[in-house]
């Protein structure tokens, strides 16, 4: 007997943001549906002002091993921005006490999808933890240590282009 594997459903979105319909990932992430699903990314900065960043893992299906913003997801259908936000930094840091703002809403796209990305930076009281299973490493980098890297292959392309906007 072959076992099914679920594929997870994402909310279809027209660039506000409306629900417009729903799709699985194995669609949205297909190359050629381009269709436009929303995200969330979360930038955790400590006291000393450095930015936590995560490795993504080998398994993952996009930019595996590269490093990426703090937390990053999908926002599941019916859920809210600010919902999603805190489910994703529970689910890969373990961080349930967070502080945020929104510095920008935006449209990604690569050569496999389109997203809505909602970005935003903020603190936590709480010390993150990686979740395995999403993430392969994490830690805090200096501002200077991450502009030093720039360029060189190590960050995801959406980090790059986000990481610009976030310290200008």
């Amino acid at each position: 007997m072959i076992k099914q594997i679920s594929d997870e459903w994402f909310p279809v979105v027209d660039e506000d943001g409306n629900e417009i319909s729903r799709a699985p990932r194995s669609i949205c992430h297909d190359g050629k549906s381009m269709l436009l699903h929303p995200v969330v990314h979360f930038h955790l900065f400590n006291e000393k002002g450095e930015l936590f960043l995560q490795k993504r893992s080998k398994t993952k299906d996009l930019l595996p091993g590269k490093w990426d913003t703090s937390v990053g997801g999908h926002i599941s259908p019916g859920e809210r921005v600010e919902e999603a936000l805190r489910r994703e930094s529970e689910e890969e840091l373990g961080i349930k006490d967070i502080s945020f703002q929104l510095i920008k809403k935006y449209i990604w796209e690569s050569q496999r999808e389109r997203e809505l990305v909602y970005s935003f930076r903020g603190t936590s009281a709480d010390i993150p933890s990686v979740n395995p299973d999403e993430i392969e490493e994490g830690r805090f980098w200096s501002l200077e240590e991450i502009k030093d890297s720039l360029g060189k292959e190590i960050f995801t392309p959406n980090f790059e282009k986000e990481f610009t906007g976030l310290v200008s």
